[in-house]
């Protein structure tokens, strides 16, 4: 094999076996990429003969990698376009790769988990956006009562959005019966695009409590484990890092912190839901439209919010409001909204639970 190979050529015979060519093959070919319309006898290199290249000729034909065209006076073989033949052997190659990059970065995973746990540890870190939203993902799809989440103002990245969540793992769990409960902050509502994706999750069955802010990422699958960020700037600015915390101490506080949270926080109602027929006969009792208002209302949406995620205008909800304060008698907003619960308004039956 080493005659029919020149000094030069080893190294690039070296590499093209990495595309599945043998020595003799990946010799031959470079030779003839070099040599188009060659003869076998063209190709015969010291220590060769001419029957092992025909051989080896015919075997990078069969490949497609060579076409021969015969003449009066012989064969002639000329190499196929590297770029054709050879470019979808690399891409192969690269998805293999890819493949066993992430088979080693899972098992890496698994060995530390297993390791954590064996050791009794509480807590383990995780590196990199990879292996965090992996992770996040197995916890979700492994909860089996409930899954609870904080979600802080959008951020300019995330390992996972908050609409790649929902579609990949959350609208199977609450088909599975878990009970998604998530606490938002409000600025979620305040963009028309984000506020719809919020209204499609409440109606989904989602328990959405909405808050002026939050101080952390939280991820709570059922009362067992939970993730959050060991440094939340860091995602901005590098490789982000997640601690995931077991039965523990810290664990039973990370689930009071969401608790308190929870219920400090203002129900979003599913404002598209139509008016129950409980509602509709009550004498004094407000349309669906105004009902959709009161709901946006009473979760601190301003009236341009309001009026952006409804589609109407500015002053036509802040007519609608005027109206419904003027009828109960109310001189303000929180007299409105006061109203509004004692007169069973917004039943708490219709909070998407």
């Amino acid at each position: 094999m080493v005659g029919l190979i020149s000094q030069p050529l080893a190294a690039d015979t070296f590499l093209l076996a990495q595309l599945g060519l043998d020595a003799e093959q990946g010799g031959v070919y470079r030779l003839l990429v070099d040599r188009p319309d060659s003869e076998p006898k063209d190709l015969v290199l010291t220590h060769t003969d001419e029957e092992s290249v025909t051989r080896i000729l015919k075997a990078l034909v069969d490949r497609g990698l060579a076409s021969v065209e015969r003449h009066a006076e012989g064969v002639r073989y000329r190499a196929a376009s590297p770029v054709l033949t050879l470019g979808p052997l690399l891409e192969s190659r690269r998805a293999a790769l890819h493949r066993v990059e992430h088979l080693v970065t899972e098992l890496a995973e698994r060995h530390r988990t297993a390791q954590s746990r064996t050791s009794g540890a509480p807590v383990e870190v995780l590196s990199g956006s990879a292996a965090i939203r992996r992770r996040l993902v197995d916890m979700q799809r492994g909860a089996t009562h409930q899954v609870r989440v904080l979600v802080p103002a959008m951020s300019a990245t995330s390992v996972i959005t908050f609409e790649d969540n929902f579609e990949e793992v959350e609208r199977e769990s609450m088909r599975r019966g878990v009970t998604m409960r998530c606490v938002v902050a409000r600025t979620w509502l305040e963009s028309p695009d984000s506020a719809r994706l919020v209204a499609e999750q409440a109606a989904q069955g989602q328990q959405i409590s909405v808050i002026e802010e939050l101080p952390i990422k939280l991820v709570i699958a059922d009362d067992d484990i939970a993730m959050v960020p060991l440094d939340p700037g860091q995602e901005e600015t590098g490789e982000p890092v997640a601690l995931v915390v077991h039965g523990s101490g810290l664990l039973t506080a990370l689930v009071s912190l969401f608790e308190q949270y929870f219920d400090k926080g203002s129900r979003l109602r599913d404002t598209g839901a139509a008016e129950p027929a409980e509602n509709c006969g009550r004498p004094g009792s407000p349309d669906p439209v105004d009902r959709r208002i009161l709901a946006l209302l009473q979760v601190g949406l301003t009236d341009a919010t309001i009026a952006r995620q409804l589609g109407m205008g500015h002053r036509t909800v802040q007519r609608r409001l005027q109206t419904l304060m003027e009828s109960v008698g109310a001189a303000t907003r929180f007299q409105l909204g006061w109203h509004a619960a004692v007169s069973g308004w917004l039943e708490d039956d219709q909070d998407l639970t």
